[in-house]
């Protein structure tokens, strides 16, 4: 099932999206009458996808991101590969859904873009086993974990670069019927092709990260998990737009603006 979360003429909502991505003049989204955890029902509501917006998919409690999980991304940061999950939050306030502007900050001279391929925790949970991981994810979703460079090598930790609002775009949806083993992440700036890379060469996998993060902190419905991001990082600046594409979930497009 493909999950969203749209403003309709009379509300926000949580809904199903239906129907051929290639053809989107033919999708529709059916309301969900509470959250889309478990097995959810509908309210019989159903409006053409041009008549909503598209929100971010889910606001979390939290974001828990994982740095240098990709071996070519470490590299190009001059850092080594790491022997186990390095992971930082960003705030829930960061969560921005497709077409909103990110706000680059006048305080940062170099804020990048960093596209990845996210996480939807479906459960609460805590210590989980790597082998188990699946039971407790929703679906996945794609993300950008805008960072301002600068700031993040300033401070030696994440939380300032990291943590502004606009900073994490999520969506369009979410799929709960995703192999994250080996899919193509790409990231353009106005259609240029700057991050091209596959889920194959993470450092950790998705297991890896959900065992590790579930043992130091629970997790509950609707945190994301932000997997990393391939190399070719880089800055964007007002005026463009940047897009992220996870294959087989869709392309997460935000526009540039100086705050």
């Amino acid at each position: 099932m493909r999950l969203g979360r749209v403003a309709t003429p009379d509300g926000v909502a949580f809904v199903a999206v239906d129907g051929p991505l290639g053809d989107l003049s033919r999708v529709t989204v059916r309301e969900i009458a509470d959250h889309p955890f478990g097995a959810p029902e509908f309210t019989g509501r159903r409006w053409p996808l041009a008549d909503v917006r598209v929100l971010a998919p889910i606001l979390p409690s939290k974001v828990v991101a994982i740095g240098r999980n990709y071996a070519d991304h470490a590299a190009e940061m001059g850092n080594d590969v790491p022997t186990s999950p390095i992971i930082f939050l960003k705030p829930s306030t960061s969560v921005i859904g497709p077409d909103v502007p990110i706000a680059r900050p006048a305080s940062s001279q170099r804020v990048d873009y960093e596209g990845e391929l996210a996480a939807i925790i479906g459960r609460p949970c805590r210590d989980v086993r790597a082998d188990d991981a699946a039971s407790v994810i929703l679906g996945y979703t794609v993300a950008n974990d805008v960072t301002a460079r600068d700031q993040q090598k300033a401070d030696v930790q994440f939380t300032r670069g990291k943590g502004y609002d606009t900073f994490c775009p999520l969506g369009p949806w979410i799929e709960t019927e995703f192999d994250p083993s080996d899919v193509g992440v790409r990231t353009e700036l106005d259609g240029e092709v700057k991050q091209d890379g596959r889920t194959s060469d993470m450092v950790f996998g998705i297991g890896e990260i959900i065992e590790f993060v579930s043992g130091i902190m629970t997790l509950l419905p609707g945190d994301v998990i932000l997997t990393g991001t391939p190399a070719g990082v880089g800055p964007m600046e007002a005026g463009q737009t940047v897009s992220v594409t996870v294959e087989g979930i869709g392309t997460l497009s935000n526009p540039v603006v100086d705050r």
